[in-house]
This record gives structure tokens, sequence and C-alpha cells, in this order.
């Protein structure tokens, strides 16, 4: 009996040690992902691909490895930081849309001071690593967008205006420019035209997402185009931007943007855009929304990678 007694007393005492401790590593991990969420990585991990096009475009080839490896580092950071700080400010309108009511500030997973503190500690060391380790000015372009982003955007557009995300989608449009300028140290006319193949890109993109949570915003009293003019106004603008994007990415080769290679991907990609613009524009089906805004996405990082395989290619 005593025998048995001990025993069973070990097989408690482990018992409870699993049941003390694994709880404990599953609030770490949870917190890990938590904090990464908070920076919005899908977004991160976009901005990257346009950032390393830049660089890739604007060298007509690989830049040395460590500018690569800074600039990506730096833009990674300053992203991260300007969409835990956007998370921040955000976190009572996110409380209202079923969308983002499961982010960690919304959620209080995350404290608010916890959040800001991760955004500007993110947002410094992100400017720093650029203006330290690369060059000011693809530094003075990233402190820019998360300027705009987090101040003028989030502060001032979104709450007030349907046109939010047509003004600024500038910041979004920056990461090339960044990559740009870390590569070459200047800023010439293609880097423009990549600037603005973003910049029209952004509103359709984001619409079509608006279309399918149109409910969140109204509830949340954001101005989007769908809850100010209505679904059908917002289609038929979705349709204009798309034509209006592919145009330009045809246009890139007058300005030494992109061979055949790049033309011929262009052409397929953009004829996929304009056919989902037109077929969401006709029909306004939920999942037809959201085949628009995935495919979107896909197409931007298409058209991103054949700039890239045509700079290498060609050289």
């Amino acid at each position: 009996m005593r025998r048995g007694g001990r025993s069973n007393l070990r097989r408690s005492a482990i018992l409870s040690e699993h049941l003390v401790t694994r709880p404990r590593e599953d609030s770490l991990s949870q917190r890990l992902g938590d904090y990464l969420m908070l920076t919005k990585p899908a977004i991160v991990i976009l901005l990257l691909v346009t950032t390393l096009c830049g660089m890739i475009v604007g060298a007509s080839g690989f830049p040395p490895a460590s500018v690569i490896a800074l600039t990506l580092l730096g833009g990674a950071l300053t992203a991260g930081g300007a969409g835990a700080l956007n998370q921040y400010l955000d976190r009572g309108i996110d409380r209202k849309m079923v969308r983002t009511r499961g982010r960690p500030l919304a959620d209080e997973r995350i404290s608010p001071r916890e959040g800001l503190v991760v955004g500007l500690v993110l947002s410094v060391a992100g400017v720093t690593v650029l203006a330290t380790g690369v060059n000011l000015i693809s530094a003075g372009l990233a402190a820019f967008g998360l300027f705009y982003y987090v101040v003028f955007y989030t502060i001032i557009l979104k709450p007030t205006t349907p046109s939010n995300i047509v003004i600024g989608g500038a910041a979004g449009a920056l990461p090339p420019l960044v990559g740009w300028a870390a590569a070459t140290g200047s800023l010439t006319m293609p880097a423009l035209f990549l600037f603005a193949l973003i910049f029209f890109w952004t509103p359709p993109h984001f619409w079509a997402l608006a279309l399918l949570k149109q409910a969140d915003y109204q509830r949340a009293q954001i101005p989007m185009l769908p809850v100010i003019r209505g679904s059908e106004h917002t289609r038929r603008q979705i349709l204009l931007y798309s034509v209006q994007v592919v145009a330009l990415t045809l246009l890139m080769p007058l300005v030494g943007l992109g061979g055949l290679l790049y033309i011929g991907v262009a052409i397929i990609l953009g004829g996929g855009l304009i056919h989902h613009a037109r077929k969401l524009r006709l029909r306004g089906q939920n999942r037809v929304a959201w085949s628009m805004y995935r495919y979107s996405s896909l197409y931007l990082a298409g058209i991103m990678l054949a700039l890239m395989a045509d700079a290498l290619i060609v050289g």
C-alpha cells in the first residue's frame, strides 16, 4: 500500500507539473503570435516584394548583398512598426468590425501601451537601419511613408472621406522608391512609374474588400466608398481603376521598365485583372468580389516578379 501510495503521488506530481507548465508554454507562444500579428506580416511581405523590385530594377541586377539585407530589414521594421501604430490608433474601430475584432489590441490580449511601444520601437529601429546602413534618401522616404500612413491616412483620411484609400494609397506606393533609392542613391522617372503603379492599384484592391465588408465599415462608421456611394458605383470605379493600372503597366517599357518577357506577363496578368473587374461590375456577388480581391494581390506580385526577372535576364 505504501509503495502504491508513493507511486500514485509521483504520478500526481508529474501530472500536476504538466498542468502547470503547459499553459505557460501556450501563453508564450500565443503572445509571440500576437506581437507578430501586430505588425501585419502579410502586408509587410508584399511591401518587401515591391521594395526588392525597386532595388533590382533600379540597379538592373542584384545590388550588393549587404544593401539588400539592410534595406529589407529596415523596410520590414518600419512597415511592422507602422502596422502596430495603425492598430493602436484603430483599436476602438477594430472592435466594431468582425474582420478585425480578433486583432490583439482590439481583443485586449496586448495592452495599448505595449502596442504603442512596439510600434514606436520598430519604427525608429527601421528608419535608423536605413539611415546608418543604407543611405539618407531611403531612410527619408521610409520615414515619410510611416508618417503618411499613421498620421495622414489613419487619423485624418480614413474616418473622414470616402477617398481615404485613393489618397492614402501613396503610403503603400513608397516602398519601391525606398528600394530604388537604396540601390542607386537617387530617384528617376522609372521609379515614379513604379510608385504610380501601386498608387493606382491600391483603390480597386481595397474597394473589392470593402464590398465584402461593407456592413463592417458601416457599423464602425468608416466612410468607405461602398458605404457612401453604394455598391454599383464602387464596382464601376474598380473596373475604371483596373483599366488604368493595366494601361500603365503596358506603358512602362517606354521609360525603360521591362522588356519582352515583362510585356508578355503584363498582358496576360492584365487581361485577368480586367476580366475579374468586369465580372464584378456585371454580377456584384460576394464571391466575385473575393475573387477580385485575391487576384489583385497575385496580380501585383506577378507584375513585380516579371519586372525583376526581366531586369536580371536582360541586365
